[in-house]
């Protein structure tokens, strides 16, 4: 069992940056492939962003690639994704997943585990 509770969301202008944590409890964060998904108002869930186990590699959608980096530290359970340069289309409901597939390529399917999801808006 695997329990995710995000943080750092909140207000920003466009152009502007934010920072999203993810804390995961259980002795074993570095099985599971961690990743971020949004959504919108309206709008199905969709990925954004995955990371390896140990961090080695990552995906992206692409409209965020270039703009936002996910990592992780295991030693501390957290995964983060950095955003920047943001955008009106990237407000959300941004949520923290965890996936004991090998693959970094993960639908929202795959995912075992949620977190609550932090809010995102962006202004114009």
């Amino acid at each position: 069992q695997v329990q995710l509770v995000e943080s750092g969301g909140g207000l920003v202008q466009a152009g502007g940056s934010l920072r999203l944590s993810c804390a995961a409890s259980g002795r074993t964060f570095s099985s599971y492939v961690m990743a971020w998904f949004r959504q919108a108002s309206g709008n199905e869930r969709e990925f954004v962003a995955a990371i390896s186990r140990y961090g080695g590699s990552t995906y992206y959608a692409d409209s965020v690639k270039g703009r936002f980096t996910i990592d992780r530290d295991n030693a501390k359970n957290m995964v983060y994704l950095q955003m920047n340069s943001l955008k009106p289309e990237d407000t959300a409901v941004y949520y923290c997943a965890a996936s004991i597939e090998v693959s970094i390529r993960i639908s929202s399917n795959e995912a075992n585990y949620w977190g609550q999801g932090t809010q995102v808006t962006v202004s114009s």
